[in-house]
């Protein structure tokens, strides 16, 4: 929302090596949002959302949130905001709801979730959510979108639900940006996908190859892949290791897990006699969008595109690889949501 001038007045993170990267990146831009008593505590960067005390938190107009996919006890045929109750997004609810009674009501919900969302609980679950949301007094729209047409070489599918104040925002529906043309211009309509968007290669966001050699995983660890990979064949199931290259267009989904084994995204280096290797976390970033000068590129006129420009703020990683790896796999993709960023303040702001 910053690249938009939104300015973040809270925010509520309970992981600590997220909340250290959080302050490294974001305090510069921010201050006031890590400001603190006189006992050391944070007056606005909050650990647990289940603490949060409503009348403290400063008035907002655009709520931005994400929360796990936990099903409802649904009381009878109510499905709405009592359903919610023991949640995280009662937790988000609770807060719209008590700025809503006192006067101050969020003009824009921006909530971010996985695609399984939409069938999860058997459809329960995101139907409470929208009955909520309505009960509320929101008007809302939803869409899965993919980040691999927004500019990253990542085929990543995450659902998400645009709600407005209906008191506040006199419009029937929000119309998603569905990706990215070749000449930077927002597509509106899915069908348009088709004709292209922007250009990705998974080299985009290669790291120098001398840098990136010591991520070559051993042999055991590539004899272990490629036997559970048969194995589960045998078996009829589709898991096992993912094989890409540079030229490939995108890559699968990074997950929080992707520090185990990487064996979601390896890399192929056969062209060089190695066994594959898996992204370094400094490409696991740029995966996401984000630009991290790292060790350089691969390929120099790489840190020039839409994402990794200048114009770009600069994401450091301040933790453990493990830690990067984690925090990059449960990120969202920065070029999806600065476009929904500029289609919410064009359209409901």
């Amino acid at each position: 929302m910053h690249s938009v001038g939104g300015r973040c007045v809270f925010a509520s993170e309970w992981d600590k090596n997220a909340r250290i990267s959080y302050e490294a990146n974001y305090k510069e831009i921010e201050p006031k949002l890590f400001k603190k008593d006189k006992n050391g505590n944070y007056l606005y960067f909050n650990e647990d959302i289940n603490d949060v005390i409503p009348s403290e938190v400063p008035d907002f107009d655009i709520c931005c949130g994400g929360f796990p996919c936990q099903p409802f006890s649904v009381a009878g045929l109510k499905r709405g905001f009592d359903d919610t109750r023991g949640t995280l997004f009662f937790n988000i609810a609770n807060l719209v709801r008590e700025k809503i009674n006192a006067g101050n009501p969020p003009r824009v919900l921006f909530l971010e979730n996985v695609r399984g969302l939409k069938n999860h609980d058997k459809g329960n679950t995101l139907n409470v959510i929208l009955a909520t949301l309505d009960e509320l007094g929101y008007g809302y729209s939803y869409e899965v979108l993919n980040a691999k047409y927004f500019g990253v070489p990542q085929n990543r599918e995450r659902l998400f639900i645009i709600a407005w104040y209906k008191k506040l925002v006199d419009v029937e529906q929000f119309k998603f940006p569905y990706g990215i043309a070749p000449d930077g211009s927002t597509i509106y309509e899915k069908e348009k996908l088709k004709e292209g968007t922007l250009p990705t290669h998974v080299s985009d966001i290669f790291e120098p190859s001398e840098i990136t050699e010591e991520f070559t995983i051993s042999d055991k660890m590539w004899e272990g892949h490629k036997a559970r990979k048969e194995r589960n064949k045998l078996m009829g199931k589709g898991f096992g290791y993912s094989l890409f290259c540079a030229n490939s267009t995108y890559t699968s989904t990074i997950s929080a897990r992707y520090w185990k084994d990487g064996s979601e995204i390896l890399i192929d280096q056969s062209d060089n006699g190695l066994n594959p290797r898996t992204l370094s976390p400094v490409e696991a970033g740029r995966l996401q969008g984000y630009r991290i000068l790292g060790n350089g590129w691969e390929h120099p006129e790489c840190a020039n595109n839409q994402n990794y420009n200048e114009s770009n703020p600069e994401f450091k990683i301040v933790v453990s690889k493990k830690e990067a790896y984690h925090q990059f796999g449960n990120s969202v993709a920065i070029p999806v949501i600065k476009r929904l960023a500029e289609e919410i303040v064009k359209q409901l702001m």
